[in-house]
């Protein structure tokens, strides 16, 4: 992620590793601005998850994203193509904090996966001097093994006093294969960034006068000479400032000398006081940004994506639902239908309440930048998990278009997720699957006893549309990667796609989608509509009972096809499914999905009530706890927001963004609120309760900076049940918050 404002968004243009010190000459007296770094002393920090940032071609070479082979994170930064050794990648800085005659602490990480088995790197520095001489230096440089990343780190370099367009980049020393950086930082002089890509800046820097990282009697000595005649630099300003209220006064000297002479073993805790009236005009007027999710309504679940064919897996208090991503796609600037072809994604999202969504990103699953890199589609997702060994695995499958159903593996319900067999689960080479119409659509169970079983297939032979035939079931090995024996038919009648499956009092019920050509069937079934089998075994065979949900286009107005999962939570069963509601709310047409949930009422025969498709959706089932550490995708409604990452994913906001976090139990003695969060240019967070324009209980102002940070404010008159609405009046990046 780029946290500088002014970041180029990744073209087919290429990289050369080089950042531009660009723009106008240094002044050679000028001074670095201290507040420009954030609290872990990080000027600039590029990990690449969502751009190339202000990254630019350093001669020829093409840069890509890619997810191949990164440092940390699912990116890496992917420089190919070079025709020199020289050529490599570059990107601009910003002269009015990265200053001539000053040092700075500079860091990237590179790796190649392509030539020979050693390989030689610069991390170098281009700039003018002041005759108008183009001139070269070396900040680090070092030789790594094909595979494995090497540091090149230089926690002190100076930037010649008569610099101006400075460019710092990387390059190989002799070959011209592709290679990969990720994890490019610049620092204060002095910080050291560890082998891990983390800063080892101490962020508490109180009492450290001299900053050589320890408080004694010199700091005394220099804080009290410093509060009469002048500190040397700001930042030893701000480490006398020990009560953090801007002036370093008498107060303060007491506090250091206490400390320094063990009277007291740590500093006070820093407490912001807001003043709600100041803060409330520096916020300014924001116009919100449209939401086109009712207030009232609960369906869809989110409105910030879309996301179709939702399969649900339950696991330890939480539903995780994982979903097709439909995005929106132009062509010449207009909006076009859906194309299913341009689908190698998946979407998570996790609630323990049913009203408050966690957006855990994007699953990249198929695809040249995919997980499946030998597969092109993934459609129509289910996830189950089971204790292997001792330890819990999460199973992620898919379609490979109509083609195949792929499995994913992972530690954790939100990944990372890897391939675990490097090829599809089921193909049409498989038993009994080679005249299965569509091979996708796959739902999956494990029994009881720790047993998995997958169901899949779809499609309508020609002439067969009352006894189609093509779905299709098989046992899973015990490490869920593989089938055991040869898969068999489901007779399901009317089948169209859409393979269910759960278990009730001890029966399975198998349910699907059935086909548009229903006309005068004996069932009484309805097309496009949610149809259900009962068995006593999991492998069939399966009787027709009755349909429990009809077609969307009954509810909602538009209609399409019907993907829906059974489940039970909480010792209620519901049933969730997709429409083309907020696709409709937003004005838009192009069979674009979102997920809903409603309640399921099954009667004490075990035959299903019919499940009426809602926008009103289902009740909270729990109060929202602020008093745990809330990751900030995590919310009920929003207008603008969108997401970054995968898994702990993170809220991006724009001025007028906002979101609302439903049902929150603030309890009686709320008194502050932490925010983590950073923003290129500065940004205030109001939380409002009622509405977005409600009453604010709480303000917090996120400096201009390039890293995460926490910031603790005051709440105001915040106590009982409350819709938090956090509104903000600029770019933000917003990772969590509680409440204390």
């Amino acid at each position: 992620m780029k946290n500088r404002s002014g970041a180029k968004k990744l073209t087919t243009a290429v990289l050369a590793g080089t950042m531009l010190f660009a723009q106008s000459a240094f002044m050679s007296d000028a001074s670095v601005k201290a507040d420009a770094a954030s609290s872990d002393g990080i000027y600039f920090h590029d990990n690449f998850e969502d751009s190339s940032g202000n990254w630019e071609a350093r001669g020829d070479g093409e840069i890509l994203l890619s997810g191949r082979h990164p440092f940390k994170g699912t990116n890496a930064l992917l420089v190919k193509d070079r025709t020199k050794a020289w050529q490599g990648i570059q990107m601009a800085l910003d002269p009015s904090i990265f200053q001539a005659g000053q040092s700075y602490s500079f860091n990237v990480f590179v790796d190649y996966e392509d030539g020979d088995d050693t390989e030689y790197f610069l991390f170098s520095m281009q700039y003018t001097d002041g005759s108008g001489t183009t001139k070269y230096l070396h900040i680090a440089e070092g030789s790594t093994s094909r595979g494995k990343y090497l540091q090149l780190s230089n926690p002190s370099f100076r930037i010649p006093s008569d610099a101006s367009d400075v460019y710092i980049y990387v390059e190989t020393s002799e070959v011209t294969g592709n290679f990969y950086i990720d994890e490019a930082i610049i620092a204060q002089d002095g910080v050291k960034i560890g082998s891990d890509g983390v800063s080892e800046y101490k962020t508490d820097h109180r009492g450290d006068i001299d900053l050589d990282g320890k408080v004694n009697i010199y700091d005394l000595v220099l804080a009290k000479r410093g509060m009469m005649s002048g500190f040397e630099n700001e930042l030893s300003r701000k480490a006398a400032d020990i009560d953090g209220s801007g002036e370093v006064d008498n107060e303060d000297i007491s506090t250091l000398q206490d400390f320094v002479l063990r009277k007291i073993d740590k500093f006070p805790e820093i407490k912001i006081k807001v003043d709600f009236t100041e803060m409330a005009n520096k916020f300014g007027n924001v116009n919100l940004a449209a939401s086109y999710k009712k207030s009232n309504e609960h369906n869809p679940l989110i409105s910030q994506y879309f996301g179709a064919d939702p399969g649900v897996m339950e696991y330890n208090g939480r539903v995780y639902i994982f979903m097709t991503d439909d995005h929106l796609l132009y062509k010449n600037g207009q909006l076009t239908d859906i194309e299913y072809g341009s689908i190698n994604c998946l979407r998570c999202i996790s609630s323990d309440d049913l009203v408050n969504w966690t957006d855990h990103g994007l699953i990249k699953a198929a695809g040249q930048n995919g997980l499946c890199k030998w597969g092109g589609n993934s459609w129509a997702p289910t996830a189950c998990h089971k204790k292997i060994n001792g330890k819990e695995k999460f199973f992620l499958y898919f379609a490979n278009g109509g083609n195949g159903i792929a499995v994913l593996e992972a530690d954790s319900p939100t990944g990372p997720w890897r391939d675990p067999i490097g090829k599809a689960l089921i193909s049409r080479s498989t038993p009994n699957c080679g005249n299965v119409e569509w091979l996708f659509d796959p739902a999956v169970l494990v029994d009881d006893d720790g047993t998995g079983y997958l169901y899949f297939g779809g499609g309508v032979p020609s002439g067969q549309n009352s006894h189609p035939k093509t779905a299709r079931c098989v046992k899973l090995s015990d490490d869920m990667t593989s089938i055991v024996g040869t898969p068999q038919t489901i007779d399901a009648p009317y089948l169209f796609e859409d393979s269910g499956i759960h278990k009730f009092n001890g029966k399975y019920y198998y349910s699907y989608c059935s086909n548009f050509n229903t006309y005068g069937n004996q069932y009484g079934m309805t097309s496009g509509a949610i149809n259900y089998m009962v068995s006593d075994s999991p492998l069939g065979p399966f009787t027709y009972k009755g349909e429990a949900f009809k077609g969307i286009s009954t509810f909602f107005g538009t209609g399409g096809n019907n993907h829906h999962t059974f489940f039970k939570f909480n010792n209620q069963w519901y049933l969730t499914y997709h429409a083309q509601y907020l696709q409709d709310s937003m004005g838009l047409k192009g069979g674009y999905r979102s997920t809903h949930i409603d309640k399921v009422n099954i009667n004490s025969d075990g035959t299903i009530q019919a499940v009426t498709g809602t926008k009103s959706g289902v009740s909270q089932i729990k109060s929202f706890d602020p008093y745990r550490t809330n990751r900030a995708a995590t919310f009920s409604h929003q207008g603008g927001i969108t997401i970054s990452g995968s898994g702990n994913s993170v809220v991006q906001a724009n001025k007028g963004s906002w979101f609302r976090v439903s049902g929150v139990d603030c309890g009686y003695n709320a008194q502050e609120m932490t925010i983590k969060a950073s923003s290129p240019n500065g940004c205030i967070v109001k939380v409002c309760t009622g509405s977005a324009n409600g009453t604010p209980v709480a303000y917090a102002e996120i400096p201009a900076g390039s890293s995460m940070q926490e910031f603790t404010v005051p709440v105001k008159d915040l106590s009982g049940k409350n819709d938090l609405y956090f509104v903000f009046n600029n770019t933000v990046s917003v990772d969590s918050w509680s409440l204390s």
